[in-house]
């Protein structure tokens, strides 16, 4: 999600899944008045959607960023060039996001225990 679309997100006040899971952090200052100034511009959102969306569109831009590091594993593409697998950060980060995400799974919001 590009940060255009976030606006745009927002706009429209998109509730979306939920988890069981609670974070709680406290911001600083500077960033907490981001936020309420925020949630004042968008008063359609509440400030943990903010919170959920601005923290969400980080995640993504922090999962793209990890350097590519070859592996030893070698396929071929379609023109027959030689990939390596990616033995960097982002197929661990990949790995273990989905290890947590089946968890939360089970721990939906609305769904009993």
């Amino acid at each position: 999600m590009r940060i255009q679309e976030l606006v745009a997100h927002w706009e429209k006040a998109n509730k979306g899944e939920r988890t069981r899971q609670q974070f709680s952090i406290n911001l600083p200052m500077k960033e907490a008045a981001q936020v309420l100034a925020l949630k004042e511009m968008y008063p359609d959102c509440t400030e943990e959607q903010i919170l959920t969306d601005l923290l969400c569109f980080a995640l993504n831009e922090l999962s793209q960023s990890f350097p590519y590091e070859a592996g030893q594993e070698v396929t071929t593409d379609e023109c027959g060039d030689p990939i390596y697998e990616d033995a960097g950060l982002t197929p661990k980060f990949i790995r273990l996001a989905q290890k947590y995400r089946h968890t939360l799974e089970s721990q939906r919001v609305g769904e009993p225990n």
